[in-house]
């Protein structure tokens, strides 16, 4: 427990420090801090908030991250929270030195969640969000039992990451509303387009069949026998089970709506981990240059910034590249440029606009992979190396799937596509998550990808997974 001098000193220098990035420009919420000891702090950073539902997988991230602190492998010594006013929670027995970078660096931190549009709308009061989710899914097992309430977010959880974040909503309209009418426009009768000199080659295009040109029915083109459902593919892979699934029950479909809030409230950290941690470090770095430190606290401030920027081994140090990037614009566009580039951009556009080959050079980054059984180069040139990056960020590195069709075969069955672009699933996973989904659906699902160059198609009827060859 710090002392009553300690606790004045830190505040002070809080204050301090508060006034000379409000100097520099940064806006950031109201603050508030908190000193936790290791085993609260290790608690919140496995469930990622202080108050959430209770789950064995967040027992397992503790038990890791908090097993690497005893043995002095890592250490967390802050964790801050996306709200309105921000919490940022201190490890307790950080020296003065550590604390006044970590103040610095929380601030930045706020100052993104704040301004980056991509946290534009992201729920301000997830903290007390969270906690009523917490009390909600324990009085669910109240009535229907912890191991069910267990098992059923066992099976929502393994497809959590499946949303839909887009931040505009075509026609203003939400996504049940702009589903349900454009069915309702597919199903009126069309016009039938006139006849034309190429009609013949039109009828060549899969696409026009796909839409439901009959030949032998003498069906009009444009004109469709069932309209598909959804009427176009959908990403939200969780809001569409969750909204047409017939084997939910009504604290079923309350626990998935719930789990997709929490997850778009995460997901703009996901997308801009590499930008927010380099916006942090770049300010923690200016902020305390300004501060009056005497040899001794620089020492230990140059010692502590070294171990935050340090290159990893076998991938991307986002506190590094992010800095390098961003002191790199500053260099070549000016100071006002930083703050619209932390406004408007994605780590994947980030890194598109922004990695030049002399950082790349400068980092010495490059592409490895697996030859045989040893880890070798592939590719050194800056291109490639920018283009790994970008693509190991695109949907912020999860499998992109989409559902085709609610009613495959017209027997209620589920078929998704994988959009496959050059990484294949893990199969493993695969087998593993697909009997969680039939149970979430009620029937048979499907999931179309590539192995090997070849389209596979995986299907599970809730108790075997088989695969075949299309």
């Amino acid at each position: 427990m710090a002392s009553n001098e300690e606790l004045r000193k830190l505040e002070e220098a809080i204050g301090q420090i508060t006034e000379i990035a409000r100097g520099f420009g940064l806006d950031f919420f109201p603050m508030r801090y908190e000193i936790c000891p290791a085993d609260i702090l290790y608690t919140f950073g496995a469930y990622g908030m202080p108050a959430r539902f209770s789950h064995w997988s967040f027992g397992k991230a503790f038990h890791r991250l908090k097993l690497q602190y005893d043995l002095g492998l890592s250490k967390i010594y802050e964790l801050v929270i996306n709200s309105d006013p921000c919490y940022a929670f201190l490890l307790e027995g950080n020296s003065l030195v550590q604390n006044k970078l970590i103040v610095a660096h929380v601030l930045a931190h706020s100052d993104f969640f704040k301004n980056n549009v991509r946290f534009s709308r992201t729920n301000r009061n997830m903290v007390e969000s969270m906690a009523a989710t917490a009390e909600r899914i324990r009085q669910y097992e109240i009535v229907h039992g912890a191991e069910e309430v267990e098992k059923f977010l066992d099976a929502a959880m393994s497809v959590q990451e499946h949303i839909d974040p887009s931040l505009i909503h075509p026609g203003g309209l939400d996504k049940k509303r702009r589903l349900e009418l454009k069915r309702k426009q597919d199903k009126e009768p069309r016009v039938p387009s006139p006849a034309g000199p190429y009609d013949d080659l039109w009828r060549l295009d899969p696409e026009w069949k796909d839409r439901g040109e009959d030949e032998s029915a003498g069906t009009s083109p444009g004109t469709r026998r069932e309209a598909p459902f959804p009427p176009e593919p959908e990403k939200d892979l969780v809001w569409f089970i969750q909204e047409y699934s017939r084997a939910l029950d009504d604290w079923q479909r309350d626990i998935m709506s719930m789990l997709r809030a929490e997850m778009l409230y995460f997901w703009p950290q996901l997308e801009t981990k590499i930008m927010n941690e380099g916006w942090a470090t770049y300010w923690h770095q200016r902020i305390m240059r300004e501060l009056p430190l005497d040899s001794d606290e620089a020492i230990e401030y140059a010692k502590l910034h070294a171990s935050v920027v340090q290159p990893y081994r076998h991938t991307v140090n986002p506190y590094l590249l992010g800095l390098k990037i961003f002191e790199d614009i500053e260099k070549r566009y000016g100071e006002s440029a930083l703050f619209e580039v932390r406004e408007l951009e994605s780590d994947m556009s980030f890194l598109r606009n922004y990695l030049t080959r002399e950082l790349t050079e400068e980092l010495d980054l490059y592409v490895f992979g697996k030859e045989g059984t040893d880890w070798k180069i592939a590719e050194k040139s800056w291109e490639a190396v920018r283009d790994r990056l970008v693509e190991s960020r695109v949907n912020c590195g999860f499998p992109y799937l989409v559902v085709l069709d609610g009613n495959w075969r017209m027997n209620g069955e589920l078929y998704i596509r994988h959009q496959y672009e050059g990484v294949e699933l893990d199969l493993k996973y695969v087998e593993g998550t697909m009997p969680h989904v039939a149970r979430l659906w009620g029937k048979p699902v499907h999931l179309e990808t590539v192995i090997d160059g070849k389209t596979v198609l995986f299907s599970c009827d809730g108790a075997k997974t088989t695969r075949k060859t299309l």
